[in-house]
């Protein structure tokens, strides 16, 4: 199995310049190329320039694989978001020399089948964040093919919002949790790539001042959650008057490595 064989649109984001010859041979040999999206028109083409001042079109119909009604055209707002944005695609026809007509549809079907013949879960890939939701991330891993990182597999401490961690075009690593070999549905993590407690407690030592964020306050457990690394989280004493994503200094009263359990004092 390929490490991976499409790389996330926009993971270099360099304008190739083409030339005919260049794109006959990426037609007559399939390759999936890129290029940037520079308008959308009034029919939801997408022109892309191709360098050379020779200028591609992606028609409607081939501009998604998966996010396509049931005549093949893909949905106006998915065409619009593409504008200014690198995509990828293949050579589908050239005419009159200078007219080239392209697919990104062709590269998401191939990207699909991949996904499903030859991805397998525990994979560490690379993504583009394309969305932030409350309840996770949508990250491309290539080919325009998205998989959804759950708010729970970003790390083991706690967070309100993804927007925590990531935002919109951060380029990252994930691990591929699950995959759904019918439908394609990719459900990724991200917490086994930050380290297990035993790599991450290596750097600390009791006595030890270091600085912590809040992240659950319980007067009713009687404890302050205190995160030291996204993987890493200790507990102090209850106190009032701190909050969710409050900055301190923390004193490392203790380290339990049996019970994988850190007792920390605030300072």
């Amino acid at each position: 199995m390929e490490y991976q064989k499409f790389i996330p649109e926009g993971w270099v984001e360099t304008k190739e310049e083409f030339n005919i010859d260049g794109l006959k041979t990426a037609l007559e040999n399939k390759d999936v190329i890129q290029g940037y999206v520079t308008s959308c028109d009034n029919n939801y083409n997408l022109h892309v320039d191709l360098g050379n001042n020779i200028k591609g079109v992606i028609p409607r119909n081939e501009v998604d694989a998966i996010n396509s009604d049931e005549y093949g055209f893909c949905k106006p707002n998915l065409c619009v978001n593409k504008v200014n944005s690198f995509v990828q695609f293949k050579v589908k026809e050239i005419y009159d020399n200078n007219n080239v007509i392209l697919s990104r549809k062709e590269v998401g079907t191939d990207a699909l089948n991949w996904v499903k013949t030859s991805l397998e879960p525990h994979t560490v890939i690379n993504g583009i964040v394309k969305n932030i939701r409350k309840y996770g991330v949508f990250v491309e891993i290539g080919g325009g093919m998205v998989g959804l990182l759950h708010i729970e597999d970003i790390s083991v401490s706690r967070m309100k919002t993804p927007e925590e961690r990531f935002q919109v075009g951060q380029k990252i690593q994930v691990m591929i949790k699950s995959i759904d070999k019918e439908t394609g549905r990719i459900i990724l993590s991200y917490k086994e790539l930050l380290g297990d407690w035993d790599e991450n407690i290596k750097s600390f030592k009791e006595k030890m001042i270091v600085p912590g964020i809040i992240k659950e306050a319980d007067k009713y457990k009687n404890g302050i959650f205190i995160e030291l690394k996204p993987n890493l989280v200790g507990l102090a004493e209850y106190k009032e008057g701190f909050s969710y994503g409050e900055k301190v200094n923390v004193f490392i009263k203790k380290i339990v490595k049996d019970k994988k359990k850190i007792k920390l004092v605030i300072v």
